[in-house]
Order: C-alpha cells, then structure tokens, then sequence
C-alpha cells in the first residue's frame, strides 16, 4: 500500500497538462489547453485541459476527472500503478506500508505479467555485459555500429544460449511459471522449461506511457531453421496490432516535430535516433493497423513512411496509405535508395545529410502512387486507366473535402487525364462504399426536428438538473460577492407595513447556505448531497474552494460529475470564437437573477414533491384539520415563491 504522505505529494507535485500532454498533443486555448480525445476517432478537437483546476474533459466520449482517472481510463492502470507512474515523472520516493502474502496474491494477473516483463527486462539487460553477452552479442551490435548510449537508451539485453537459463532465474526469483508462459516468455514443454528468447539480442517494446509489454528477438549467426527475428506471443498486455516499437522514445519529438516517420524494424528505429532523427516509430514487421495510426494521431496529423528501396518495400508502403488516409491524417512517401534501409542508409551519414535526403525524397502520397504505378502501363490504356481508378479510390478515403478536391486537380494534371472525368469516378466510388456499408434501420435515419413535439420530448429529471444547477453555481460563483435583491418589511408610525426592495451584497455560497436551510431542504441525490456539503465545508474553512484539492476527496462518479460541471463552463474556448469576434456570454453575466432562479425553482419543486406526497399516503379519513392546514400552508408559499419566480423572470 503507498502512504497516505507520497499520495499527497503526488498531488500537489503533478501537473495535468504535463502528465495528459505525454499522450495527447495539447495545444493553448486561452487559459486551457485543447486536443483530439484519445478515447474516440474524431477529427477536431474536443478533448480540454485546465491546469488551474488540474482537470480534464473530453466532450465527445463523456469522460473526465483527475491525472489520476486519465490515466486509469487511458493506460487502464490501477490506482497504486497511476500513482507510481507520476512519482516517477517527478522523482517522487514511493513510501509503501508492507504488503502482507495475501495481499500480494490478489496482485491482478495483468500486474503479474508487467512485472515479469519488467524482472525480464533488467535481467536481459545485464546479460548483454556479461561473458557470454560481451562475447557474441555485444560484440554484434558494435560491428553493427551501435553506440553505448543508444543500448543504454533503448535497454536492449541479451538472452544466453542456454535452454532455460532466464526461467530458472525468474522461477528461483518468486515468479510463477503459469504467468512466465502467458507472457510467451517461457515455453511449456511437458517437464521441462524452455526460454523462448534464448541465444537472441532483445528489444524490449513499450507502451507510450513506457510499460513493457513484450520483446523482440534478433537470431545471431545465420541459421536456415530459425526466424531471424521473433516477438513475443500474444497476451493479455500485448497485442502487436496496437502496438508501435519506439512510441515511448520518440513521443516527446514527434509532437515537437509535427511529424512522424515510420519504419519497418527496431534496429531502424534506434539507428535513426543515434543519427538524431527521434520522431520515429516502426510498425515491427507487421501490416500497418488502424490501431497503430490512431497511436500517431493522438501526437500527429503527420505521416512520413520510409521503406526499403526495393519493389517489396514500394508495394508496403502502398498498402497502409488509404488506411491513414481514412484517418484524416497527412501521408508522405520517402523511397531510400536501392538496397538500403533505414538502418543502413543512416550509418556513416550525418544529421544534415539524412534530414535533407528525407526533405527532399518525401513525396505527397498521390506523386508517390502515380510514379511507383505509371512505369510498367504508361503504354498500355488498360494498365493506365486502372492505376488511375486505384489513385482515386485513395483520394476517396479522404473526408475532407477541399484536400479531396485539390488532389483530383493534382491526379487530373500528373495523368493528363480532365477533373470532370476524375470527379464522375470518384462519385461512384463513394456511392458503392456506401452502398456496401452495413444497412441501418430506417428508423435510424427519421429527421431530426429543431423543435420537439410533444410526441418526441425527452424526459428531463428536473430534480437532478435543479440540485446540478445549485451544485455548479457553487463551484463556479461560490465565492463571488453579488448584490442580491431582497425584500425590506417596515411599519410606519400607522402600523401599516410597508415593503421596500434592498440591495444586500453577499457571497454566493452564503446566500445559497442560508435560503436552502430556510425550509430545511436536502439534496435528494445522494452524490450531490456529498458534494454540496465538501463545498460549504471548504468555503467555511478556507473562505474559497480549490477544485484541484477538493476533487481529489471525492468518489470517482463524483470526480466526473465536478469535471463535467467546470469544464462544461469553458468549452466555447474549443471553438475559438474569439477569431471571429463571437464571445459567448458568460452567465456571471446575470448570477444574482440565475442564483435566485434555481432556488425558487428548486424550493418549489420540493413544495411540490412533499404535498404530493402527503395527499398520495393519506387517505381522505386521515386528513384532518391540522394536515389540511399545512397543506394550504405549503401551498401559499409555493404562490409567493411562484410570484417572486415571476418577477425574476
């Protein structure tokens, strides 16, 4: 268990736009910060920051909160795992009370497999500079050119070549055998044990956040009978269609860079970083996915592939483009030179030299497509109009619709072929892709009317929306001073009352505070109810109310409700308005008639609610004076406040 102390530490040390900004590229909007949610595929921003209230909210999927709840949503971390993740960012020592065996036990199997890999990790790590790791593989890589720091950098380890070297050590270190062969790190043959690893150079592979999540294996010496490289297996921690080696290393410069480069292996990778290209990722061998895009996309709108020069490498590079394309993203092709990969090209080249080959070599998908395509059918119409409609089924990938529309005109001029001819193609492209999409039911696609019968209405707990109200002029207003409006009695020297309105400047909270308790009204929502009084407890105490101390103490659905209250107030800054002149009116604007308002009306309501309920429990036998009485009572007042709810109006 981590101590209550280093908890507090790590909140009062994390910052939400520098914890959030490691995963999601955050740019300023006002005083907030705004990106693509991670949670969904959208193509403008709706995901929101705000470091004074150390909260987030991403609008299109619902969710929100704490750093914390960021990163349990995103990373599915758990809270201790969150907790530790941030003390790491800040050099924050972890204070643990002491676990007990049972405890460790109920350790989740996705935890136990982390933890393997981690224990694997160092322990391939410090083989490489042992005897045998100094002798054949160490060795490999400095005749490959590898430098100490990009090892150290990338942690690449060594398995020996012995069959169960690694199992036993990670068997006499306390792990199970069951969790070492889930993680594919062991094999399970009958009675004996066997490193799946063994006799190979390893690449760990990390999560953005830097889990590990699995290894790759490099053969050393040539052998006929065995894959040159291997991975892990799939697990409940892995999955390699998700996964992009070096994302951990290269998210930082990606973003800085607006630009990513993609390869094919690891050892592309870590040779583009020794050379000083960092914003760059490989896809590990696989058939680029829509799952690895969306891992760029959260950084980058930008795509550079670079392949192999050869024909195999070309047609790869073909392959993942209407994938990204699909995804609003920008793609660029770099072919190396022949017989060169990323790996080679770089070695024994300078920084300028590799930057200015990549500038000047990277190509807009469409001149890339066109080159690669025309060269074996320039002289065959066939050939010709087939490399022309595989061009357009590519632009049709597009959604945006002046991207779309700039390169037909870029297709029309490099195929000598007229736009009004592209264009007809490109529309019975769409019209089959849509006519393939799975059918919706009709009733799917009714009209939406701007104004709702009654037939259509929504029912709107009105309860919930008034104690929500009350909740968020809290947060938002609680401590601003208003001048309020009140009614003044006073008797003249005749005894006749006279009733003047007054002026009377008061905070928010202590206006609220007192006219609920004027009839003992309660929250009927048990979250509100809890969150109502940690406010008025905080400003009782500390005279205001910091939501990024406050939100902490509360429960998760709690969390999400005061997230969606704050942020709900600032999300016109997604829009940029203000470019347009458009500055949307805040309702500080009118908070002493908006505070008046939700409480007449929320007292009304509860005047309501108690008669109703009081004539629905008796019967007419039981209804005596006295109870008819507080009927009548209760209802002169919800006249009165009716009457004041008018003239606020």
């Amino acid at each position: 268990m981590i101590s209550k102390r280093t908890i507090e530490k790590v909140f009062e040390t994390a910052r939400v736009e520098e914890i959030i900004g490691d995963f999601v590229q955050l740019k300023k909007s006002g005083s907030n910060y705004k990106g693509l949610s991670p949670f969904t595929e959208e193509r403008t921003p709706s995901f929101m920051v705000s470091p004074a209230k150390q909260i987030w909210k991403d609008f299109s999927s619902g969710k929100g909160g704490t750093v914390i709840t960021f990163l349990m949503e995103h990373e599915q971390y758990t809270y201790p795992e969150a907790i530790k993740y941030i003390a790491n960012k800040y050099n924050i020592e972890v204070e643990e009370t002491e676990r007990t065996q049972e405890q460790i036990i109920e350790d989740s199997e996705k935890e136990s497999l982390f933890l393997i890999s981690d224990f694997a990790k160092d322990y391939f790590k410090n083989k490489l500079f042992e005897e045998e790791g100094k002798t054949v593989a160490l060795s490999y890589l400095k005749e490959r050119q590898f430098k100490n720091e990009i090892i150290e950098k990338f942690e690449i380890g060594y398995s020996v070549n012995v069959k169960d070297d690694f199992s036993k050590a990670a068997i006499d270190a306390g792990y199970m055998i069951n969790f070492l062969e889930k993680t594919g790190l062991t094999i399970v043959k009958e009675s004996e044990n066997i490193d799946r690893f063994k006799g190979r150079v390893i690449f760990p592979i990390r999560s953005m956040s830097g889990r590990i999540l699995g290894f790759g294996g490099r053969i050393l010496g040539a052998s006929k009978s065995l894959a040159k490289y291997i991975n892990s297996p799939e697990s409940l921690i892995y999955q390699k269609s998700k996964v992009l080696y070096g994302i951990y290393e290269s998210k930082q410069s990606i973003v800085k860079n607006d630009n990513c480069f993609l390869v094919e292996g690891y050892t592309d990778v870590i040779k583009m970083h020794q050379c000083g290209i960092t914003n760059v990722v490989a896809s590990s061998g696989t058939a680029l996915t829509e799952n690895q895009i969306r891992l760029i996309n959260r950084l980058t709108k930008n795509i550079t592939v670079v392949f192999d020069g050869d024909a195999a490498g070309s047609r790869a590079a073909l392959r993942g483009i209407d994938l990204i394309l699909e995804q609003g993203m920008n793609v660029k092709i770099c072919n190396l030179p022949e017989n060169d990969d990323p790996d080679s090209f770089v070695t024994n080249k300078n920084l300028k030299e590799v930057e200015t080959y990549l500038f000047e070599n990277s190509k807009d998908f469409i001149v890339y497509k066109a080159a690669l395509l025309l060269g074996d059918s320039q002289n065959d119409p066939v050939k010709k109009a087939g490399v022309i409609r595989d061009m357009v089924e590519s632009i049709a990938k597009i959604n945006d619709q002046i991207k779309r529309e700039l390169y037909i005109k870029e297709c029309s001029s490099i195929m000598d072929i007229s736009e009004q001819v592209l264009y007809s193609t490109l529309a019975q492209i769409i019209k089959k892709d849509f006519n393939n999409q799975k059918k919706v039911p009709a009733k799917e696609f009714e009209p939406i009317s701007l104004v709702k019968t009654e037939k259509h209405k929504e029912h709107v707990d009105e309860l919930y929306e008034l104690e929500r109200k009350i909740i968020e002029i809290l947060i938002l207003y609680g401590n601003d001073e208003i001048d309020f409006k009140e009614e003044v009695f006073t008797k003249n020297d005749d005894g006749v009352t006279d009733t003047k309105i007054k002026n009377r400047t008061t905070k928010v909270f202590e206006k609220i505070y007192m006219d609920l308790h004027t009839d003992e009204m309660e929250f009927s929502n048990e979250d509100f109810k809890n969150i109502y009084y940690r406010i008025i407890e905080s400003f009782n105490e500390n005279k205001e109310i910091n939501v990024d101390k406050f939100i902490n103490d509360l429960s998760d659905k709690q969390q999400l409700e005061v997230t969606n209250i704050v942020m709900d107030n600032e999300k016109y800054f997604l829009h940029d308005w203000e470019k347009n002149n458009i500055y949307p009116k805040s309702k500080k604007d009118t908070l002493a008639q908006l505070t008046i308002e939700t409480i007449l009306n929320f007292r009304c309501y509860l005047i309501d609610k108690k008669v109703n309920r009081y004539i629905d429990n008796s019967s007419s036998d039981e209804i005596n004076n006295s109870s008819l009485e507080e009927v009548v009572n209760y209802s002169k007042l919800k006249k009165l406040l009716s009457e004041k709810l008018n003239r606020v109006l």
